[in-house]
């Protein structure tokens, strides 16, 4: 009995930690399927005993939701495919090549983790300007393809695979270019998916820079198109507003679940070597 008690107490942390998790989630779900006048019903509740989709239907009539949505994948994929691609190349430069100031770059970099975003958007908008592209989704994509957290992520992962690889394909004649590309790069692909993952999942649900760049409500990304939706709250449907936000979040899940397997083994892969 006495060896079970860690394992229950182990399980009841995690029912709780669930709980505390995916109960504002729930709570969100069935609250979108309540009608209008149940919105604020007190006490809330947690089972939907007469589902209504009215508010998702709303959801579609008030927004161009294909468009929010393409708009915001493009944005999302682009930055996403080009952290992976970038990150790969800057963490295995200062992992695996030696030139000098390189401790001093690399400390920069990190650096710039420390420093919010918006300290930073004026210069930015001001570079955006400058080169002619403000209003337009290449102002969401191109500041955000240099990522610090994922180079400082690729450079840890690079350091833990074999060194004798590159010296080996060094001693054939193959080109610094070469080796990366044809021999640590397919290695590090658990490592690229988790740059991946993290930058879909974080830049799916941002809303600063979008408020700040966009003015047409063409370029609108989900998040920034999702506020349109605050009028409903004046009516008292607050139910319109959430089904909103689940429709928002479904992309984002999907990418998590068919990304869990390779986010897991790159987090994981660090200790097998």
């Amino acid at each position: 009995m006495n060896r079970r008690l860690p394992a229950l107490a182990k399980y009841a942390a995690l029912a709780v930690a669930a709980v505390l998790t995916l109960g504002p989630v729930w709570w969100t779900f069935t609250t979108s399927l309540r009608p209008a006048s149940e919105s604020f019903s007190l006490p809330p509740s947690f089972v939907p005993l007469d589902p209504d989709f009215s508010s998702y239907a709303a959801v579609f009539a008030q927004l161009d939701m294909p468009l929010l949505v393409l708009n915001t994948a493009l944005v999302t994929g682009v930055i996403a495919v080009g952290q992976m691609l970038t990150a790969a190349m800057a963490g295995y430069v200062f992992a695996r090549m030696s030139f000098r100031g390189k401790g001093l770059l690399f400390a920069l970099v990190l650096s710039t983790m420390m420093v919010p975003v918006q300290v930073t958007i004026v210069p930015v908008f001001m570079i955006i300007r400058g080169l002619g592209v403000s209003d337009t989704l290449l102002a969401l994509i191109l500041p955000a393809i240099p990522t610090a957290f994922g180079t400082f992520l690729m450079r840890q992962y690079f350091l833990g695979l074999p060194l004798e690889l590159g010296e080996a394909a060094a001693i054939d004649g193959a080109s610094p270019w070469r080796t990366f590309f044809a021999i640590y790069a397919p290695l590090a692909l658990p490592g690229m998916a988790i740059v991946g993952v993290l930058a879909f999942n974080f830049h799916w649900n941002e809303f600063f820079r979008p408020l700040i760049f966009m003015i047409s409500e063409e370029n609108y990304t989900l998040p920034l198109g999702l506020v349109t939706l605050q009028g409903n709250l004046g009516t008292g449907s607050i139910s319109v507003v959430l089904a909103g936000v689940i429709l928002s979040m479904i992309p984002a899940v999907v990418v998590f679940l068919f990304g869990q397997r390779p986010l897991r083994e790159g987090l994981t892969a660090g200790s097998s070597k």
